[in-house]
């Protein structure tokens, strides 16, 4: 490139130095023809500014050159470097390849994995659903039932102000056990099963009191017998809340107090509830009950059952007094079976088949079928038959007022109850008790006997911790108001008696409490047949009247634990 740019340049001054020679001899012959003239400064100042004209065009092709060879060699410059920038391009092209080649190798591994692990956590997914549908189902099988039940340690103690008889001061230590589980079976079924504590009897379990769940600690360190004390099912449908069906053993469906029915005595067969709430300023609930109690049944003779129905509401009489009436009829039919249990009897033993005489033995023991309460109503001479039916008119008033505080709501409640068929004028003269006559003028001397009242205050309640509670409650039962067998056991006695008590509860914890209670009764009537006397109290040696049965106290302390 450098040569042909000389080459033109030389070219270039050679035709101008000729083409000015030619210039010069023309010009020269054309001075000689005119005259023949020598060169002149003219000449020579023309030649220089030419020579100048060509130096300067020199110089311009020289820097032209310059540029062109720049412009080569940064023309060769871009040529190494692209052709080394395609050798790299070409190398990273060669590793390009082989990485694609071991990343595809990769991805078809890490697909093959990825399959793998999808199908372990569909599995797993598939596995875990069917255990979550598991845990759901107990979940939702737990969550509709509860476990509940208490723990109840006692001692008591019994003192008699009677110096000249023969009864002895008690002491015992007892124990109360329950426990059970109930809650809904569906959206319209609940029930549940309770068990509770019974007693020993000549080292066999004996379930025998239907009135009390305690076990006095005695027997040797025997193990404590325990039974079902509660199974039932209720209907109460989602849409028809008004309505409650109950079958069973059940816990007490109506309002009742334990004069009526012991608390731990739980009724068998078959209860209906009607229950509306009334949008009212002061009827607040309207219920109607129904009730079918079933305590003998003979397979060769007649049943023996109760029958009866309550009605009950809920008053509000302002912001602070809420009453709850309720009243209740209650027929008894076949009662007679119950005093029968009641008696003490002898068995015979025969040690042969033919029970001749020579190999009988007469074992005479206490079989008792229904124990707990003694038996202090009006019976037969045999003691094996009530002389009256029973119906109970029941009249309940249950006042709960809104005092300074909401620990101390004060409670007042009241019964009334008359036993409608406890009249002796129905009955035949041979029948009558001789108890209520005058034996000479055959005049009733005392009233039928056959009408209950109770009532109890207490402030104070024991929901919470330190949460406290008084209360004071007063019984006066005559002998045939009620059937002695199913009502209050911690009383003097169950029929024909004063009773008085006083109470007084501590909630040490949300789930314990400390009571103390002191009972002080004595019989009403200690002349009344079956009356409950205590040994050793002295007749009159002329009259052989009894005189006023003394005072019993009996104090107990209990420490209750609930669960």
């Amino acid at each position: 490139m450098k040569v042909l740019v000389r080459s033109c340049v030389v070219l270039l001054l050679s035709t101008s130095l000729a083409a000015q020679t030619t210039g010069t001899r023309s010009t020269r012959q054309g001075t000689k023809r005119r005259g023949s003239t020598a060169v002149t400064a003219e000449d020579l100042k023309a030649l220089r500014e030419l020579l100048e004209a060509q130096q300067q065009q020199i110089q311009e092709l020289t820097e032209t050159v310059r540029r062109v060879d720049d412009a080569r060699r940064q023309s060769e410059e871009q040529l190494r470097q692209a052709l080394a920038a395609a050798d790299q391009a070409q190398s990273q092209a060669g590793a390009a390849n082989t990485a694609a080649t071991e990343q595809e190798e990769s991805v078809t591994q890490l697909k093959s994995d990825v399959a793998d692990i999808k199908t372990t956590l569909t599995n797993a997914a598939v596995t875990t659903q069917e255990e979550q549908k598991k845990f759901s189902a107990l979940e939702g099988l737990v969550n509709r039932f509860r476990f509940g039940g208490d723990v109840r340690v006692r001692y008591e103690n019994f003192f008699h102000g009677c110096p000249t008889c023969t009864f002895q001061p008690r002491h015992r230590a007892r124990i109360r056990l329950r426990l059970g589980v109930e809650g809904k079976v569906n959206e319209d079924f609940s029930g549940g099963v309770y068990m509770a504590t019974g007693s020993w009897e000549n080292g066999i379990p004996s379930y025998r009191d239907p009135v009390s769940t305690n076990d006095t600690l005695t027997g040797f360190f025997e193990r404590k017998a325990i039974g079902f004390d509660r199974g039932w099912i209720t209907y109460n449908p989602r849409a028809h809340k008004w309505l409650s069906l109950t079958g069973g053993k059940f816990a007490y469906t109506w309002t009742r107090t334990p004069l009526s029915f012991d608390s731990d005595l739980n009724p068998e067969g078959f209860s209906q509830k009607l229950s509306f709430d009334v949008p009212s300023s002061v009827v607040r609930n309207f219920t109607l009950t129904g009730m079918q109690i079933f305590f003998s049944e003979a397979g060769g003779g007649a049943d023996s059952f109760a029958v009866g129905g309550q009605v009950s509401s809920r008053l509000q009489l302002g912001d602070r007094v809420t009453v709850a009436p309720s009243y209740s009829l209650l027929n008894w039919r076949n009662a007679n079976t119950i005093a029968d249990a009641m008696v003490a009897r002898t068995v015979t033993v025969c040690t042969d088949t033919t029970c001749t005489g020579t190999g009988t033995t007469n074992i005479t023991t206490r079989e008792v079928i229904v124990g707990g309460n003694s038996n202090t109503n009006v019976t037969t001479a045999n003691r094996r038959a009530f002389l009256y039916r029973f119906l109970y008119s029941d009249l309940i008033v249950d006042t709960n007022i809104k005092t300074w505080s909401a620990r101390f709501p004060l409670r007042i409640l009241g019964e009334y109850e008359k036993n409608l068929h406890a009249n002796p004028s129905e009955l035949p003269v041979a029948n009558r008790p001789a108890d209520l006559f005058d034996p000479l003028t055959g005049q009733q001397v005392l009233g039928d006997q056959d009408d209950m009242y109770f009532v109890e205050v207490s402030l104070g309640q024991t929901r919470n911790r330190n949460d406290v509670q008084f209360g004071y409650s007063f019984a006066r039962i005559e002998r045939d108001a009620i059937i002695a067998a199913f009502v209050e056991s911690d009383q003097r006695a169950a029929t024909n008696v004063l009773q008085h008590r006083a109470f007084f509860q501590w909630a040490v914890a949300s789930n314990t409490t400390i009571g103390y209670s002191l009972w002080i009764g004595r019989t009403l009537n200690s002349n009344l047949a079956n009356a409950a006397r205590v040994s050793g109290l002295p007749a009159d040696p002329i009259t052989g009247r009894f005189p006023t049965e003394p005072w019993l106290k009996r104090m107990q302390f209990d420490l209750v634990y609930k669960f």
